[in-house]
């Protein structure tokens, strides 16, 4: 009879809980997020958004800098492209490696990003979005 009681009260205070760590999941996921868009917004300051592209070139030497569950920052040029993927934004985490499959020389928002963790487990899928290039703002002084 105590181990049967027991096992009740453990169960629920199991469920009573449930809620308070999906809150504090949620509280982290926002945590994140909003370091991830001021960290982003900084790297943006001085430039302007132009017209959302569906390609951009795909070189080896080119730098791309991931902000952890919000976008991917690929910069060409003095151009930089920001891609916030339609799906698989939990799975982007800048101390992860990210893998590309094209068949040819650029990155298109069909395209697939998977995300791999450092010791190679595959943490998950990114799912591309248009590419929106930002260029900086000439002073006309």
């Amino acid at each position: 009879m105590f181990k049967k009681t027991l096992t009740v009260a453990m169960a629920a205070g199991a469920l009573l809980s449930a809620p308070a760590m999906a809150d504090t999941d949620e509280t982290r996921q926002d945590r994140v997020r909003a370091k991830a868009e001021a960290k982003l917004a900084e790297k943006l300051e001085g430039r302007v958004a132009g017209e959302p592209v569906r390609c951009i070139p795909n070189y080896r030497n080119q730098r791309t800098t991931i902000y952890d569950e919000t976008a991917i920052v690929w910069e060409v040029g003095s151009k930089l492209y920001v891609n916030r993927p339609e799906s698989g934004l939990e799975a982007l985490d800048d101390n992860d490696i990210m893998v590309t499959d094209t068949v040819l020389n650029q990155l298109c928002s069909v395209d697939t990003i998977r995300m791999v963790d450092q010791t190679g487990f595959m943490r998950g899928v990114v799912f591309l979005g248009d590419f929106v290039p930002y260029e900086r703002v000439e002073d006309d002084d």
